[in-house]
């Protein structure tokens, strides 16, 4: 199970990618607690998701943990999942609406953060975190300790 959940590419560019989608996560995260008003318990209120507070501080916590350990290169894979699953419901729960009332360029222009933080969280559940990583480090450590039994 730990070398499932290390495995990892060995590129040293996924790096790039990992800062990007965790740097972006992390911001969000934090601005969930800065600016509840607007990016948090406020924003999910006006867009009528269920039990606004505690949605807040929920995504607000994962984005927050996820982009840390993505940024770190720190179980990658699985920091992804809940990530993916905060931006199929920003994408459903916000970009229909603009789809609907606005059209289809508009629901692109307004969604293109959206799908780059999806596609990015998907090419890191794919490949892990890279070489430069704790992932990597961590996997090395278990590839060594069964290769001397």
């Amino acid at each position: 199970m730990k070398k499932l959940l290390f495995d990892t590419s060995p590129s040293k560019s996924l790096v790039l990618i990992r800062l990007m989608v965790g740097m972006v996560f992390l911001s969000e995260g934090i601005q969930k607690f800065l600016f509840p008003d607007i990016r948090g318990a406020g924003r999910f209120e006006k867009i009528s998701l269920p039990e606004p507070e505690f949605l807040g501080f929920f995504v607000g916590s994962f984005e927050v943990v996820c982009g840390l350990f993505i940024i770190l290169g720190f179980l990658t894979r699985l920091a992804s999942i809940p990530l993916l699953i905060i931006m199929m419901v920003a994408i459903t729960s916000t970009k229909s609406t603009v789809f609907l009332q606005e059209g289809f360029w508009a629901m692109l222009h307004g969604s293109r953060t959206d799908w780059a933080m999806t596609l990015g969280s998907v090419f890191l559940l794919i490949n892990g975190s890279g070489l430069w990583s704790l992932d990597w480090y961590f996997h090395k450590k278990i590839q060594d300790g069964s290769s001397s039994n």
